[in-house]
């Protein structure tokens, strides 16, 4: 026997869900009764929420024949062994449509993320229906209304988010889904929860973004110019926001590191509106797993030629990695040295190196000479010196007990 959905007329007009306490208004429209006491004594209104009319009084009359009603309809779905609880078999596609077309989307939405939180199988099935196209366009209406500001319409939008944010984005089989996530349309408001959203809006989105990263790493190469500098703006604010959560500060830095990963678009559009000055600033007060994080992401910045120069002009950049060298952890100093090995290699300006050694990065790459470490990183701290020792042995400030050392360096090369 085929599931059968509950009737529309059982479920209330706000959240859309099975009533278990139905009461009607004035109107004769039957709501469940904690929602619309809510929606008449908390939000202080004085109209039919499903017509609009104007109350003459706000009694609440129990529908009991309804209640029978749907407490019959129950129990013929428990006496069915093909069915199982309304809430997890009911018609996904028919229950977004429903919410769609409502004024009160918000709770729905809510409801639904609940429902699907508990059931891989609802996500799955809700993935196969093609029910991420509903929920692009509730978010998509959050941007597309002529009164962007409009309340409402942004706060499902952030709703919406949430429930794609528990949708199994992690492989191949959900390219589809991601596909359309990565319509204008929808990157859109998502932009706009990055910027303006509720912090919980703004880890979900995250959570997004993160997913489809992990299916297609230059996803950020399908959007217009337009759209992934405010993406990459957005994710920089959030970045740098004092008051920005930890979870979303790290959810940030793993979409930029995918980003500036899988794209060398990315990598140049993330230096043009400002990445490596933000990181820079970042980086003295970041714990370890952030520093590594940090480091790894001006790393690859500075792998382009724009990286490097932005990194090279900035006051604090040797001298913020310099201080990392040594102190962070061996993965640490690794990343730290290549940057600075990209730097001095591809943009030795004369300021890049007065700041190598007033910042004490001269005498740490010279230790780490001396120092059991990787292979790699000794040798890169060898490249950099053999390249501009000369120069630095110049300096009065170079250290004496040094200079023999340095000398013996160079003429074994």
């Amino acid at each position: 026997m085929e599931e059968e959905e509950a009737p529309l007329l059982f479920r209330c007009p706000i959240s859309m869900d099975l009533m278990a306490d139905p009461v009607t208004i004035a109107t004769g429209v039957s709501y469940e009764r904690k929602n619309i006491e809510k929606w008449l004594l908390t939000y202080k209104r004085s109209t039919c929420p499903a017509t609009m009319q104007h109350l003459d009084t706000l009694d609440l009359t129990p529908n009991h024949t309804l209640k029978r009603l749907i407490s019959t309809w129950l129990d013929k779905q428990s006496a069915n062994p093909n069915t199982t609880d309304q809430r997890s078999t009911g018609d996904l596609i028919s229950r977004l449509t429903d919410i769609e077309s409502s004024p009160f989307k918000v709770n729905s939405l809510r409801s639904l993320k609940s429902m699907l939180e508990t059931s891989e199988e609802m996500q799955n099935r809700l993935l196969r229906s093609g029910g991420i196209e509903v929920l692009a366009r509730i978010m998509s209406q959050a941007t597309a209304a002529a009164d962007i500001t409009d309340f409402s319409a942004f706060r499902a939008c952030e709703e919406a988010a949430g429930v794609v944010s528990v949708l199994p984005l992690y492989d191949e089989a959900s390219s589809s889904a991601a596909e359309i996530l990565l319509r204008p349309k929808c990157v859109k408001p998502m932009t706009a929860i990055l910027q303006r959203g509720s912090a919980e809006a703004r880890i979900a989105t995250m959570d997004i973004l993160v997913k489809m990263a992990r299916i297609n790493r230059k996803w950020i190469d399908a959007l217009g110019d337009d759209q992934n500098t405010e993406v990459l703006k957005s994710l920089l604010d959030l970045l740098s926001d004092e008051i920005s959560t930890r979870k979303l500060s790290s959810l940030s830095l793993e979409v930029l590191l995918s980003i500036v990963a899988g794209s060398k678009g990315g990598r140049s559009r993330a230096v043009d509106v400002g990445a490596v000055p933000v990181l820079i600033e970042l980086l003295p007060d970041a714990d370890r797993h952030t520093c590594e994080r940090i480091l790894l992401l001006l790393k690859r910045l500075c792998e382009c030629p724009e990286g490097r120069s932005a990194f090279a002009e900035h006051a604090m950049g040797v001298a913020a990695v310099a201080k990392k060298i040594l102190r962070v952890s061996d993965g640490g100093t690794k990343v730290g040295v290549k940057i600075l090995w990209l730097v001095c290699s591809f943009f030795p300006t004369e300021k890049v190196l007065d700041e190598m050694m007033a910042s004490g990065a001269v005498k740490k790459l010279l230790a780490l000479v001396h120092v059991d470490g990787r292979p790699s990183t000794k040798e890169k701290a060898i490249k950099i010196i053999r390249m501009h020792g000369m120069t630095w042995r110049q300096y009065p400030c170079f250290p004496g007990e040094l200079r023999d050392y340095l000398r013996l360096m160079h003429e074994t090369c």
